[in-house]
């Protein structure tokens, strides 16, 4: 993985991280052990998909990019039907208290999307491949000698 996109990733998952955090310590102090369950529970879903899907697009962005945007847009979906599977998995369950794990995953997830964005936004990635210097003297001397004068 490009250090860019490296620092893209990191500069997601921090800040998810810290509001998982806080989810975490709202849900202890609100709901006690199985809130804090939830918490943590709803962050760590937040940031293993999200990073597995950041990771997963980047891999296809530099092998396959001509289907980056389908890619993308299959992605969400699928990271969106991974979580309401989780949700119906787990919707019965006593480990953890499901409306304090539903406002974390909420909160973590709307916190990836805006740190994502804003790494995404300063980042400054090329959109188009520049030539070497080198290269471009080549071809437009080959090009100047196969013009007719």
């Amino acid at each position: 993985m490009p250090s860019n996109d490296v620092r893209i990733l990191i500069q997601s998952a921090v800040p998810t991280a810290v509001v998982g955090a806080a989810a975490v310590a709202v849900g202890a102090a609100v709901e006690g052990g199985q809130g804090a369950i939830g918490a943590v529970i709803g962050a760590l879903l937040v940031i293993l998909l999200m990073g597995t899907g950041l990771y997963v697009l980047q891999w296809i962005a530099k092998s396959v990019p001509h289907v980056f945007q389908a890619m993308g847009l299959m992605m969400y979906m699928t990271q969106i039907l991974l979580i309401f599977v989780f949700i119906a998995l787990f919707k019965d369950t006593t480990l953890f208290h499901p409306q304090v794990f539903a406002l974390s995953l909420l909160v973590s997830t709307l916190t990836w999307v805006a740190a994502q964005a804003r790494a995404t936004m300063k980042a400054k990635t090329f959109y188009v491949d520049p030539e070497p210097a080198a290269t471009g003297d080549a071809a437009g001397k080959k090009e100047s000698a196969e013009r007719p004068s």
